[in-house]
């Protein structure tokens, strides 16, 4: 009888402990994304595949800890895990674009075909336990001819029977939708010191056309004060799929509405300040008014200036060339910058005709970049944070162009980094947790320095 209690409790523990091995094996349930609606069929299949391997369990704002998380020991280390992989990439965000009829994010797409492609994701401490999140061969061919499908249909640039027609990073195009009217009066105006409020400084006081930036740490605006952040260029800013550095602009036009009236930087009381100045301008008035009936007004002003900022494209770089088919229009060294620039996933982030602009990205995913820089934090160190009230976006930031970036030192939104080598490096440590040797860190510098286009706004606008 004894032998018999004896086997029936070692029979129990073992069932009890298959049942939590079998509960834990399962990938952790995270609301997925309805894809009923998304018509295009590669599309849905993707989506599906990705949310079978669970990767919305850690990237998602909606994902929760799983049960197990609660054992003594391991709590602290898979929530911090998880907070890691929303900050990496919220991949909700991009299902939930799509499903409500948008086209899938072109920094999201990115990182999914870094990490398919090296197979980097699932991270092995995720699959040893959730065997069914592993990638087979056959799903990883699915989702690559995804991606490049994708970009083929909404992303490439000069047809889709290029060589480089499905790389993260396109050519700029050389074909502007602008109104011609609207822009050259934009060009007036942007030059135009009557937006401010002693009449000393026009947009191009700290976006001058040679260089879309003033190349200092921060921008000096009217009496001498100082702003409190880097300046981002103009040129391709029309690329951006918000602007500012925390994004708080939705638009180009937007975004010309803010310095006219900001007290540290242009200084303007009113825009019905500004109009009285130059509606005292006869002629500039009756030429204006041809083109906008209603005359100067805060809405017709930032409008002409932003219809001029669209003309603001670098197309014709080096690489651009390249890209486009010309083998000799760089050296070796670039095209191994460019090679080590995707293999060490900087190009997860800096995608598109901009290199950048489509996407918020935590500063320090791999290090403590503010607890390592010093000095006391600022407001503009808050990023995103200082518009969406959002703890997840403190220290997140739209991602920075980088083209013409040969031009726009010094580098990030604190001017930190004096060189394109400096910048390179921080990079690599607090992005990737990666150092690279010098000669390696010189030729993605190479690559970087033939990003610079020649801007097409004379030609436009004349």
């Amino acid at each position: 009888m004894k032998k018999n209690v004896t086997y029936i409790a070692t029979a129990v523990v073992i069932a009890g402990a298959g049942l939590t091995f079998w509960q834990i094996s399962k990938i952790p349930t995270t609301p997925r994304v309805a894809t009923e609606g998304i018509k295009d069929s590669a599309t849905k299949k993707a989506i599906h595949l990705l949310q079978d391997k669970g990767c919305l369990s850690c990237h998602s704002s909606k994902a929760e800890v799983p049960f197990y998380g609660s054992l003594p020991g391991i709590k602290n280390q898979i929530k911090k895990d998880m907070d890691e992989g929303l900050r990496a990439a919220d991949l909700q965000t991009a299902f939930e674009t799509v499903a409500k009829g948008g086209v899938f994010p072109e920094a999201t797409l990115a990182k999914i075909e870094h990490v398919i492609a090296s197979g980097t994701m699932p991270p092995s401490k995720f699959s040893m336990i959730h065997r069914s999140s592993k990638i087979d061969d056959s799903e990883k061919k699915t989702l690559l001819d995804w991606i490049s499908a994708t970009r083929l249909t909404h992303y490439t640039t000069y047809g889709k029977d290029r060589k480089f027609a499905s790389e993260p990073i396109q050519p700029i195009v050389d074909q502007v939708t602008f109104d011609a009217a609207k822009a050259k009066l934009g060009f007036k105006l942007y030059h135009d010191t009557r937006l401010s409020g002693d009449n000393t400084l026009s947009c191009a006081s700290c976006h001058n056309l040679a260089t879309g930036v003033d190349n200092a740490k921060v921008s000096t605006g009217i009496n001498g004060q100082k702003g409190g952040i880097n300046a981002p260029t103009v040129l391709n800013a029309t690329f951006n799929f918000c602007q500012f550095w925390d994004g708080r602009a939705k638009d180009l036009q937007e975004q010309a509405g803010g310095p006219p009236l900001n007290p540290i930087e242009m200084g303007s009381k009113s825009w019905d300040d500004i109009v009285a100045k130059l509606n005292a301008d006869t002629d500039f008035k009756s030429e204006f008014s041809q083109v906008y009936p209603k005359g100067f007004s805060g809405e017709t002003i930032t409008d002409a200036i932003a219809e001029f900022e669209r003309t603001l494209v670098t197309p014709d770089s080096p690489f651009d060339l390249y890209l486009k088919g010309d083998e000799n229009a760089v050296s070796n060294d670039v095209k191994e910058g460019y090679r080590l620039f995707k293999e060490n996933k900087c190009a997860s982030c800096h995608v598109g005709q901009a290199m950048g602009g489509q996407s918020f990205e935590y500063m320090g995913l791999k290090a403590d970049y503010f607890a390592d820089r010093g000095g006391k934090e600022t407001d503009a160190d808050k990023g995103r944070f200082n518009v969406t009230k959002d703890p997840r976006d403190l220290h997140k930031f739209k991602t920075p162009l980088l083209r013409n970036i040969a031009l726009t030192a010094p580098y990030f939104h604190d001017a930190s980094a004096a060189t394109l080598e400096d910048a390179v490096k921080v990079m690599l440590k607090y992005q990737v947790g990666k150092t690279l040797s010098d000669d390696e860190v010189g030729k993605i510098v190479a690559f970087l320095k033939a990003q610079t286009g020649k801007p097409i706004y004379k030609k436009l606008i004349q």
